[in-house]
């Protein structure tokens, strides 16, 4: 059948219309960062339909959203992110959080708007880390082709050519922690382009090429010999006794302090575990003036994530004060007070934390009391060779020699060991009791319900089932039957679950933080009162009033 050549034309004009906007599409030019040092640096700007306007990404727009927006302009990688604020309202392009950022030339990405605050991104205009898990680790490349601001030239780095020292400078300038890994093809291999220069830094330098550098022989790598780099989080604890305990900070080109809404205990071990520091102990909330800070928020502190990537800037009269451990932690367990045992025999040196597993045999019930009491648990229901893993070398060369009275485990004498390994399946794990207990009943097994955090405090709560109450009772050894009620709490702090922290045995220290403070202008919040029925086995519950 003949087509209507009408018909015809108007399918070739939107094919052609089509074509087109695909082809504006994948231009970059509908990016671009104005007002900086470089042409990877300054104010995110956006072309649609025709003008360019200040692109706003809202809180969703961060660090991640920073780095595809450089990777996208064939840059560094991201080093900070900043939303200015402005005195006054302009015309923006607001960018939609489902989007990528290449796709921001799509229209169904961005709306018009109008607004005050626009985003400042700093990419690295020399370096960059690819193929990461992180946007501080990945394979290392080098911008050799600088003095051409319309076409960057990236190359591979030779493991040869490259030290560590050299590594201090890179993860510096990426505004990262210092090196932790470097190690050819951790992140992918490449051939040619290869640098040609051996670097000479002497750790110093703000940036790679601003270190002495001399001509390489080599014009390509061996297979697995090009640079990957990983980088420590930029994180640190401030204004405590030791490096593992006080104010949270983190960098984003700047240090501020981290506020973290409904961070419990659980939020503080991944941040303890981060800087590389032992379990942790203690959180709370710090009253500030106002100030500028970075807010994390809590399905992404779970999610394993670098807590950088996830950061967004946020005006705060709270900060969060961390203490960890900073000579035992416990790896890999089902709770907070669960894992396999490591101690630090490196403390003296504050910059490098040494930790070690610790031989079965070496490592008896009182030790177990001890480091059970310093991490803030309950009495040792547990100690098992690999329970939670096992571990080779390095194994701590000391046997321990507790009393049991001591209040942390390096304060217990001990005795030279002669093993410089353990045998498979004897590296220490150690289940300690959730510090968790039943008060002011006629019998261990019946009270109102307290949790130690730091400090004995009954717990507030308006839910909680047979089921999860049933549970408090057998893990306390008073059976599982169960009856609960609620009592009106006298004028004492109380303890608080967080939002969306459902309250069990092993989630309690993990779930609650919020203290309550009672006074007498308020009605007193509840609190339960368990009564187990002391005998072992499974039964029926029943709810009171």
């Amino acid at each position: 059948m003949d087509m209507n050549p009408l018909l015809l034309l108007m399918l070739l004009m939107l094919w052609s219309s089509g074509l087109q906007a695909e082809v504006k599409h994948n231009s970059k030019e509908f990016l671009r960062l104005v007002g900086g040092a470089s042409r990877c640096a300054g104010t995110l700007e956006l072309k649609h339909q025709g003008e360019w306007r200040p692109g706003f990404g809202g809180d969703s727009f961060q660090m991640k959203a920073a780095a595809a927006v450089c990777e996208h302009l064939n840059c560094g990688s991201a080093v900070s992110l900043r939303r200015i604020e402005m005195s006054y309202s302009i015309s923006m392009w607001l960018l939609r959080e489902v989007c990528h950022p290449s796709d921001y030339g799509l229209p169904r990405c961005v709306l018009s708007w109008g607004g005050s605050s626009v985003r400042e991104i700093t990419c690295s205009d020399s370096v960059r880390l690819l193929n990461g898990t992180s946007l501080c680790s990945g394979r290392l490349e080098v911008n050799y082709n600088q003095s051409n601001q319309s076409k960057q030239s990236w190359t591979s780095v030779c493991e040869a050519d490259f030290d560590q020292q050299d590594a201090e400078v890179v993860c510096r300038e990426l505004g990262c922690g210092p090196p932790s890994a470097l190690q050819g093809a951790l992140y992918g291999d490449v051939g040619a382009p290869v640098w040609s220069k051996e670097f000479q830094c002497e750790g110093h330098e703000s940036a790679l090429l601003d270190c002495r550098s001399s001509n390489s022989t080599r014009s390509s790598c061996s297979p697995g010999k090009a640079v990957g780099l990983t980088c420590s989080e930029p994180i640190r604890l401030v204004g405590g006794a030791s490096r593992c305990a006080g104010t949270l900070e983190l960098k984003i080109g700047e240090w501020r302090p981290v506020d973290g809404p409904n961070w419990a205990l659980k939020e503080a071990a991944v941040a303890c575990k981060h800087l590389d520091c032992g379990s942790a102990l203690a959180i709370e909330d710090r009253q500030s003036s106002d100030r500028a800070v970075w807010r994390i928020p809590l399905n992404l502190v779970w999610s394993g994530s670098p807590l950088r990537e996830f950061a967004r800037s946020a005006i705060s009269s709270t900060v969060l004060y961390l203490t960890c451990s900073d000579s035992v932690r416990l790896l890999n367990g089902t709770s907070l007070c669960s894992g396999r045992l490591e101690v630090n025999y490196n403390q003296s040196n504050q910059s490098k934390q040494s930790w070690t597993s610790v031989c079965e045999a070496d490592f008896d019930q009182q030790d177990a009391e001890v480091v059970c009491r310093e991490i803030g648990c309950g009495p040792p229901s547990s100690l098992q060779g690999a329970l939670y893993g096992d571990m080779g070398a390095p194994v701590w060369s000391k046997e321990f020699q507790c009393e049991g009275h001591e209040s942390t485990l390096l304060d217990c004498r001990s005795s030279n060991s002669t093993r410089s390994s353990c045998s498979p399946g004897k590296a220490v794990g150690l289940t300690c009791s959730e510090p968790i207990r039943l008060v002011g009943g006629a019998s261990r097994c019946a009270g109102i319900l307290e949790v130690k955090l730091g400090e004995w405090r009954p717990v507030h709560t308006l839910r909680l089932t047979l089921k999860e109450a049933a549970a408090f009772c057998e893990h306390l050894n008073c059976g599982s039957d169960v009856s609960v009620k609620q009592r009106n709490s006298s004028n004492r702090p109380l303890w608080a679950p967080r939002p969306y922290c459902g309250l069990t045995y092993f989630s309690a220290m993990g779930c609650l933080k919020h203290t309550i403070i009672v006074s007498s202008s308020w009605r007193s919040p509840p609190v339960l009162e368990l009564t187990c029925s002391g005998k072992q086995g499974a039964g029926a519950g029943q709810m009171g009033e």
